[in-house]
């Protein structure tokens, strides 16, 4: 079965919402066609959560024909997974056999580490840092996971009694605040969180990951806390364990459940439980000594969808993916008419970078954002040849790319925007609202990827290698082809095209032929 005959559908069946994804398989991955969520409180009633409310079923079922139904109107398979919620009931097979019979859901109950694995699955895909060592922390309703891991290689999975609803329902039932609720919410949760505390600290971590609606509630509302720009994805958001506890602490100040509806904008089924997910991000800081945490907006989902490509052997890149290189790619794939011709361009420009990276006074993590422009600076042809290069950046900027953060994603649409015609200018508007450093960057790979561009100008890969030096106060490039290939059009479109990057280091550059 080929990848354009699948469509499939993963259903998160959560504690506090249920969650669709409808997808269909693309080169290393999927691509979204719909979503669906709805918030059910399958886990409503006490603390412990041993019982399913006879109403909550209800609530599930009528859900889960709806979002059969959605799956259906796509043609896709329905895998649904659930959580803390149902494998923790005792009356679970209830819920089951009625799904299956009145909804006509075949539903899989996963253990607490498989949940961890599949949100680390999601996870990876839509945060690119490689194999550095990742803790990971998903608060959902009813659980929280915490996985310590290097790339792909799990070192350490635990699943939580710590869920957003779980904890209200124990802390936080009433609608009033009570001023001791707080504080015993955190010792719980600190003496839950310490018994790993010792192995946290052995295998140790570079970056803190939080991920599903808790996480992206309480980012959303230290980003408006802060007065910082709305990004157009929260996706790599960053925020800090500083900012939890203050928004902890101005959320306690709006002490009933109506209050911090009105005073943070807040749905009443989020209002009523963000507290308690406050309360569990900020102890995993405390405990684990986190300063930083990164939003993932891919999680269970994400990774049932991951886990069933794998399964169906419809998902064939390699261990170690970069999901940010690949979501580029496959929007390249979508948008350009030459994609050979900016394949070479990126290997050119890349070259030219590693060359004049220092001189350029540029950080390393500048050459993915280069790559990424190059490979992107053409797919404005998909709306008109005619200034397509304006139009790369509108369809860069409004582009589903994983891996990157809100940030990452202006600046590559940028540096594709000023691959040609004019220079960046602080009269225009979307230049202007970047700081020094980051006009700097689009300067500078701009003016790479100008020269490289010049340098394939005969779109057949015939220049092979460049090479840099500095020689009479002035910048010498030299070229050379694979053969005795004339190279006179491409040497005269790159040294058309240099004016950006000389203005910029302020010295001559010219660009011969190797002999």
């Amino acid at each position: 079965m080929s990848k354009s005959d699948v469509t499939i559908a993963a259903l998160d069946i959560g504690t506090n919402s249920f969650h669709l994804v409808v997808a269909k398989p693309v080169e290393t991955g999927f691509e979204v066609i719909t979503t669906e969520k709805e918030v059910i409180r399958l886990g409503q009633g006490t603390g412990e959560m041993k019982q399913l409310e006879p109403d909550a079923i209800d609530r599930g079922i009528a859900c889960l024909k709806r979002m059969r139904e959605i799956a259906q109107t796509h043609d896709a398979k329905l895998r649904a997974v659930a959580t803390s919620a149902v494998r923790e009931a005792q009356n679970r097979n209830e819920f089951i056999k009625r799904a299956r019979k009145e909804a006509g859901v075949e539903i899989e109950i996963v253990s607490g580490i498989e949940e961890a694995r599949l949100i680390h699955l999601g996870v990876l895909h839509a945060i690119g840092i490689g194999d550095q060592p990742m803790l990971l922390c998903d608060i959902g309703g009813g659980s929280t996971e915490i996985v310590l891991a290097a790339g792909e290689d799990i070192l350490l999975s635990r699943s939580f009694k710590l869920g957003a609803v779980r904890l209200s329902n124990r802390f936080f039932r009433t609608d009033a605040l009570h001023p001791s609720a707080i504080s015993s919410c955190r010792k719980f949760v600190q003496s839950m969180l310490v018994t790993i505390q010792p192995e946290i600290e052995e295998l140790g971590f570079e970056v803190a990951v939080g991920s599903s609606g808790t996480v992206e509630a309480i980012a959303k509302l230290i980003q408006q806390s802060n007065k910082e720009p709305e990004p157009k994805s929260f996706n790599r958001y960053e925020f800090t364990a500083a900012d939890v506890t203050k928004m902890l602490d101005l959320l306690a100040d709006a002490p009933t459940i109506k209050q911090r509806e009105k005073a943070f904008n807040l749905e009443p089924s989020r209002a009523d439980i963000i507290l308690a997910g406050a309360v569990i991000l900020e102890g995993i800081a405390l405990s684990f000594g986190v300063k930083t945490f990164i939003y993932s907006d891919y999680a269970l989902r994400e990774g049932v969808l991951f886990d069933t490509l794998q399964r169906q052997d419809l998902l064939d890149h390699p261990d170690g993916i970069d999901p940010a290189m690949h979501s580029v790619q496959q929007l390249a794939d979508r948008c350009d008419d030459r994609p050979e011709h900016s394949a070479n361009v990126a290997r050119l420009a890349l070259s030219l970078f590693e060359s004049l990276q220092k001189k350029l006074k540029l950080d390393v993590s500048c050459r993915r954002y280069l790559e990424a422009a190059a490979l992107l600076a053409n797919v404005g042809v998909v709306v008109s040849h005619s200034k397509h290069h304006l139009h790369s950046y509108y369809v860069i900027r409004n582009s589903e790319l994983v891996g990157l953060t809100d940030r990452e994603i202006e600046l590559i649409a940028q540096i594709a925007r000023y691959h040609r015609k004019g220079v960046p200018k602080p009269t225009h508007g979307e230049f202007a609202q970047l700081n020094d450093a980051d006009q700097h960057i689009v300067r500078s790979l701009s003016g790479l990827l100008r020269i490289a561009i010049g340098l394939d100008r005969t779109q057949d890969g015939r220049v092979k290698k460049v090479s840099v030096r500095s020689e009479d106060e002035q910048l010498l490039i030299y070229v050379k082809a694979s053969a005795k290939t004339d190279l006179e059009l491409n040497l005269y479109a790159a040294n058309e095209r240099r004016g950006l990057l000389s203005d910029l280091l302020a010295t001559k550059i010219k660009i011969l032929a190797q002999e």
